[in-house]
């Protein structure tokens, strides 16, 4: 009798986990690209994302668009692009973003590419990395709205300070990601805080794979 009942709660605890955790994560997520807060900072960081030989891909130019609007406004002196290049590209994420926001009007001197990172997570180490070693610690992070929950909570693990301004044009606002971005993300969100603090690295940039369950060692 014990034994069964045993059974019988941890089968219940197991499904109201299985359906909390789903909404939680959903609605975290929904949360911060709905409600993003904005302050000033020592740092823009623009989060790659594809780019085609110098080009910056959509995207990606959607970002920059917007770390050059906050840029303007003064919320901070510095923009860091990140973002390595995939395997056969002659330049990098980081280096079409930098030079794409050097050609609208931006110094060179207040742009620093971070060459590294094919997902979130090396990315937000990265300049994670550069930071520290600058003594800065507050930063402002560029990137779709519902990638906004994962990408400040990675570098708030890292010891930075951030926010997040999400884009407000492209074809990842919002009104065009749609529900499957919305998911994706919550799951990948849920990953990161069960597994990936847990030291076990979740790629969110590898070809043709679901970032929920591809997990590199």
């Amino acid at each position: 009798m014990f034994l069964f009942r045993f059974i019988r709660r941890t089968i219940t605890i197991v499904v109201v986990l299985a359906l909390i955790a789903p909404a939680y994560g959903v609605s975290q997520v929904w949360r911060a690209a709905n409600n993003p807060v904005v302050r000033k900072a020592d740092v823009i960081v623009v989060l790659g994302a594809a780019q085609l030989d110098g080009k910056p891909g959509k995207a990606l130019e959607a970002r920059l668009v917007e770390a050059k609007r906050i840029y303007d406004l003064g919320f901070a002196p510095l923009i860091f692009t990140v973002g390595a290049g995939a395997p056969g590209d002659r330049t990098t994420e980081a280096a079409s973003g930098k030079y794409w926001l050097r050609t609208h009007g931006i110094p060179s001197k207040n742009i620093i590419s971070i060459e590294e990172g094919r997902d979130t997570l090396v990315s937000t180490k990265a300049f994670a990395n550069v930071m520290k070693k600058r003594y800065v610690s507050d930063v402002i992070i560029v990137t779709d709205p519902y990638h906004c929950k994962r990408a400040i909570t990675m570098a708030n693990d890292q010891g930075i300070i951030s926010t997040c301004s999400p884009v407000q044009t492209g074809p990842n606002t919002i009104a065009n990601s749609g529900y499957k971005y919305l998911l994706r993300e919550a799951g990948a969100y849920l990953v990161y805080i069960t597994v990936g603090r847990r030291g076990i690295q979740v790629s969110d940039h590898l070809p043709d794979a679901d970032i929920v369950t591809k997990v590199l060692p």
